[in-house]
Formats: structure tokens, sequence, C-alpha cells
């Protein structure tokens, strides 16, 4: 059976930073809770259909925790039928709710699930769940060390050879895009405002990340965002983040840290929600669906490089979707860090012209169990605007893992 996509909505990004973001004090339930309201209504389905709410968030901890799909489904007043199951995939986990949606959805066990993601990170920043990359297992690191993103992000670039200045050649095209995706308003059918629980006040109505007077220049004189780190100390015997990553690939020679914070993705509070549905529903209730998931993947890849995955979970849902990379009209590439949208373009031989036409996390922040949804939702609405047909989204994982998903559009 087919599991179709019949809307989707989210909330702006905000800063991630207590003081200077407009959605700091607001509650992640209430975040998320704020697109459940919103998304039956531009949607078209009534709230008592749905069957499950599927969420995915990262630091699951404090007002995180406690099970925050059901919770925010109690807090978005959905009917008390209505259950909620809450998942971690690290920086995949929005993308992967709605493919858990898409599975209930396909099996015939379900017909509309509402899947999608938040993320407070003005709150609960990265690491907030105090479990770090490999859950402080000591056995594990004996086996497999794992060292942090960046370390990994600036050995991809160094492998691949990329220079600081395509790097931060695509860190100015993704603020220049999103730039002007702001101003001829492509993202507003999706965004819904978030107002103050208490006060009904507008807090934010549109992105709040984005840099439009970013420069050349300025990007340039940026330090290198992980220089101290890859010489914190790390290893049993003394050895350092970089000695550790450098030992398993030698070939690198020497890491080159040229990841800043204006080559990386932003730090942001955001919450989406789609609504994925059977097509006996679509029928049952004469609605018109956006797009159909042609296929999903998730796979696993090296976990000390950790962020090499998206182009192998691409190919992995292109050959199921019976594709190849050429027929794809639109991707999303999530802007983790610059060498992993780069190495993904390399590898999957893509037009760079067809990859995050809108500009990415780079501009726009990464709310990270919130950001798979976010993309989709983006993706689709760019596919309506120039009347095209297929799009792949596609994130690289904590830990060394990748997902995707391929979308056409009905």
């Amino acid at each position: 059976m087919d599991s179709y996509i019949i809307g989707a909505a989210r909330t702006p990004r905000g800063k991630g930073k207590i003081g200077k973001g407009a959605l700091t004090s607001v509650h992640p339930q209430e975040l998320l809770a704020t697109v459940l309201r919103a998304l039956p209504g531009r949607a078209g389905f009534d709230v008592r259909d749905v069957d499950d709410a599927v969420v995915g968030t990262v630091s699951q901890i404090g007002a995180q925790g406690a099970n925050i799909a059901r919770n925010t489904v109690l807090a978005a007043g959905w009917p008390q039928e209505i259950g909620g199951v809450s998942l971690n995939r690290f920086c995949g986990s929005g993308l992967q709710a709605i493919h858990f949606a898409a599975m209930g959805v396909a099996s015939g066990a379900q017909r509309l699930v509402v899947a999608g993601g938040v993320e407070s990170m003005s709150q609960f920043g990265l690491g907030a769940d105090g479990g770090g990359q490999d859950g402080g297992n000591p056995k594990l690191r004996e086996r497999v060390f794992q060292v942090p993103q960046g370390i990994s992000a600036d050995l991809i670039a160094t492998l691949e050879g990329f220079g600081r200045e395509e790097l931060d050649a695509w860190a100015l095209r993704s603020q220049r895009r999103a730039a002007l995706a702001i101003e001829e308003a492509r993202f507003t059918s999706s965004l819904v405002p978030v107002h103050d629980p208490l006060t009904g006040d507008l807090l934010l109505a549109s992105d709040e990340f984005p840099r439009p007077d970013s420069t050349a220049q300025g990007l340039a004189a940026l330090p290198a965002s992980f220089v101290a780190l890859g010489g914190a100390t790390a290893g049993a015997n003394g050895e350092t983040f970089d000695q550790i990553a450098l030992a398993a690939y030698p070939q690198a020679g020497v890491i080159r840290h040229i990841h800043t914070a204006g080559n990386s993705s932003g730090i942001v509070d955001g919450a989406a929600a789609v609504a994925v549905a059977s097509g006996d529903y679509v029928k049952a209730h004469g609605l018109r669906p956006r797009a159909r998931i042609r296929a999903i993947a998730s796979i696993g890849s090296e976990p000390l490089i950790m962020l090499t995955a998206p182009a192998a979970a691409s190919e992995k849902a292109l050959k199921a979707a019976g594709l190849e990379a050429g027929d794809i009209d639109l991707w999303e590439i999530n802007e983790a860090f610059a060498a992993v949208v780069l190495q993904t373009v390399r590898r999957l031989g893509i037009d760079p012209e067809r990859v995050n036409v809108n500009g990415g996390s780079i501009a726009l922040g990464h709310p990270l169990g919130a950001t798979g949804a976010i993309l989709l939702g983006t993706v689709l609405d760019e596919l309506e605007r120039r009347d095209a047909s297929t799009a792949v989204i596609t994130m690289c994982i904590g830990g060394g893992q990748g997902v995707a998903t391929v979308i056409e559009r009905v």
C-alpha cells in the first residue's frame, strides 16, 4: 500500500540562545502543539481520525522528556484517545518519525499518522542529555571510538581536499538563497506563527536565524571552531581527538580544521509535523494528497568519520524507488556541516543547482529532532512552486548513520 503526504507545517526557527531567541521561553510541548493545532485545518483531516503521533527529539530530558509526543498531543487539545511515541535517531529523528508513520500506513495497520519533531536547543543544547556520543560506555569505546562530529566534519574536508574557500562559498550560497526565499515568501505556506502560550502575544512569525548581510570576507574572518577540541586529550593513553582520528585515517596526514560557526549548521529552536495517510483514507475523505512517499532508507556507516552516510542512504532509497540520482528534481541534503553536503554532491554526481535551492541549515538553523520534517515540508513546497515532481531528503546522523526519503508529487 502507498503512503501519502497530505499536509506539512512548521514553526519559524528561533535563535537557540537564552535571551537572544524569540522562542527560548516556550515549553517544547507548546512549540510542537502550535503545529499540531494548525495541521488538521491545513491538511483537511479530522483530528479524531489520527491513529498515532510519532515525534523525534534528540535531548529527551527535562521538558523534552516524559514522552514528549504523548504530552504534546494532550497540550494541543487533541482527543485523549490519540497516543504518542517519542524516538531518537539523533539528527535524523524527524525524518525517521515520518518513516515510521509511512511504515504504519503502508502496512495497513494505520490510516492516518502525524509525525515530526521538536527541539528547543536554547533550553537543551548539544549533549544536554549527558550521554555523549557513545553513552559513556568504556567497553564500547575500546572497540569503536567516536570522535566529536566537528572533528569528523574536518576529517571529511581534509580527505576530500575541500578548502576553506569552498566551505565558505557554500555557506554564503546558503545565506543568499535563504534570504531570497524569505523575500519571495517561499516558506509562508508551511509556517505557523508562534504565540506566547500564556499571554497570546506573537513571539515569532518568520525564521530568525538567517544572516542576509553575510559576506565572503566576513565568513573568511571567522575562526575555526574545532582546533582546541581536536587537541584535547581523549584516549586512554593520552591521545588527542585528532590523533585518534588520524590513527584510523592516516592518509589524511594532518587534519585541517576549517569548519567555523559560519559554515556549520545553526543552533535554533523549532518544531514541525507532517500528516501521512493511506490511499483508502484519502479516497474516503475526498482529500488531494500532495505527494507519495516512494521509498525510505536508513543505513549505518563507519562511526568515527560518522557523517558520510547520506550518499549511501540516498542510493539505497533510490534503488528501492527504481530511480537514479539524475532522475531527482530537487535535493535537501542537511547542512550539518558544509563538507557533508559537498561530499554527498560529489559522490552522487548531483547538479548543485538542484541542492538546497532555498538555503539550508547553515543559514536557517538545525533544530535537531525537527529538521527532517522541516526539510521534507520545505522541498515539497518548492516542488509545487516549480511544478516539479521528485525530491530526496537526506541527513547525516551521529554514530555513523544516514537516512533518506524519496517523495513524488501526486
